[in-house]
């Protein structure tokens, strides 16, 4: 069983992490990538990255001195977005950290594919820019190619898309009784389950079934063998 998660938009980098990395398996083609990046002007940038001047001038100089080799962070510390916080990889045990870099990967439209060991440097590139031509087929079967089924998808679809179309996935989705998805919880609920995953060492992807973390259960009724619901208990007013 593998798992595929999206990457965050805010990363951080941390100094002296005990912790033995390893290499993006990518790397050629991210420094491929890169130097395209390096390439474009900063109206060009700004243009395909469809963001504010202070972001777009931050990633400008930031793809301009970059070097791939420096300035790097384990993946799984590097992301610091919501779904990373609740995962929480910072206090996993050893055993737990084995666990995800067995399992896991995060997926990104700059390195592709990462395990969570993998040394990787702050960068801001979404799966779905164009600049100017399609990540997705920038990648193609790439990614997709270095996942073994079964697949679970704790991914947005922006980043589920460039492996959906060449592997089956089972699609996990976190709602509301009332039917709805608020991106936030979802998010939060993502990370929750990998750290739930990690600590009871969940080798099986039927055993998810009991996660209950957040006020979330497993609805059988609406669930299928590729997609499984969990449906959040709306608070009492």
């Amino acid at each position: 069983m593998k798992i595929i998660i999206s990457p965050a938009k805010k990363m951080k980098t941390i100094d002296d992490i005990n912790m033995e990395c390893t290499t993006p398996i990518f790397l050629s083609k991210t420094d491929e990538l890169l130097q395209h990046l390096q390439n474009l002007s900063y109206t060009d940038l700004k243009s395909y990255l469809k963001c504010s001047d202070s972001i777009a001038k931050n990633t400008f100089e930031q793809f301009q001195n970059m070097d791939l080799d420096k300035n790097t962070t384990p993946a799984i510390l590097s992301y610091s977005g919501i779904q990373y916080q609740y995962m929480a990889p910072h206090v996993f045990t050893d055993e737990q950290m084995n666990y995800i870099q067995q399992h896991l990967y995060i997926l990104s439209g700059f390195y592709g594919l990462l395990k969570p060991f993998d040394a990787i440097t702050p960068y801001r590139l979404e799966m779905q820019t164009k600049c100017p031509f399609s990540l997705y087929d920038f990648w193609k079967d790439d990614i997709a190619n270095q996942i073994n089924e079964p697949i679970l998808n704790l991914a947005s679809e922006e980043y589920a898309k460039a492996v959906r179309k060449y592997k089956t996935l089972i699609d996990v989705r976190f709602i509301e009784e009332n039917g709805k998805e608020k991106g936030v919880y979802a998010k939060m609920a993502r990370g929750a389950m990998i750290r739930y995953m990690a600590e009871n060492n969940v080798q099986n992807i039927d055993d998810i079934r009991h996660f209950s973390e957040l006020g979330y259960y497993f609805d059988s009724n609406e669930s299928t063998e590729k997609n499984f619901i969990f449906k959040k208990k709306l608070s009492s007013s």
